[in-house]
């Protein structure tokens, strides 16, 4: 019950202050036992993946200690939805084995790769987590593509959420808990060749300009701090 309250709400306001666009929605309608894999630009990714989905059934959300910190409206939607705390660089087993318990009762898992956000909106190096997680629960794995037209979740800017297909673990060499570096390697190349692909699939040439010089500049100025 406090689910549906806490989406709701949070539907309502997101769709307010942003334009929300969704990609492939239908593509996890009904589907159960999965991990989906989303690219990460910011703080309120989660919020607007949830959101995005609000009309299918719960699912877990794995999210860094910190994100529980940044606001007391959204900490109290992260822990309404049921969001499991990770405490990143510490080896927290504890949270990987609860993710991975409820996805094999059948619930799907919200996971960000990268494992930190991107300071240029392009994805970054991958992590192994979410390929662990869906090889020792016999889950398929979802790309998800978070485009942001302003470059970040700016007020009335349009966000836009793309779904792929799933694709069993089995079909990356992942059935049975396999964790060989050939096998994780072969399967991040394959997520990151996914979320470009849904990238290049759903934007504008004219927008992919402007995110790649937003990128460069970026880039620029963090390389120019060091």
């Amino acid at each position: 019950m406090l689910y549906r309250i806490a989406v709701s709400v949070v539907w309502v306001v997101w769709h307010l202050v942003f334009r929300i666009r969704t990609v492939g929605r239908e593509k996890v309608h009904g589907l159960r036992r999965y991990v989906l894999c989303a690219n990460h630009c910011h703080a309120v990714d989660p919020v607007f993946v949830v959101v995005s989905r609000a009309s299918e059934r719960q699912m877990v959300v794995m999210a860094k200690e910190e994100l529980f910190q940044i606001h007391p409206f959204i900490s109290w939607f992260f822990r309404a939805v049921g969001a499991v705390p990770v405490s990143r660089g510490k080896g927290d087993t504890r949270a990987v084995d609860q993710c991975i318990e409820e996805v094999r009762n059948g619930k799907g898992l919200l996971i960000f790769p990268e494992g930190t956000r991107s300071h240029t909106g392009q994805p970054g190096k991958v992590k192994s987590g979410a390929f662990v997680v869906a090889a020792a629960a016999g889950a398929s794995l979802v790309p998800c593509r978070i485009v942001y037209d302003a470059g970040g979740p700016r007020l009335f800017s349009r966000v836009t959420i793309i779904y792929g297909d799933p694709v069993p673990c089995e079909e990356l060499g992942l059935a049975d808990g396999a964790r060989s570096a050939t096998v994780l390697r072969r399967a991040k190349t394959w997520l990151l060749d996914q979320w470009q692909q849904l990238y290049l699939d759903n934007t504008t040439p004219a927008q992919q300009q402007a995110d790649l010089l937003r990128a460069q500049s970026l880039q620029e100025a963090a390389d120019g701090d060091h």
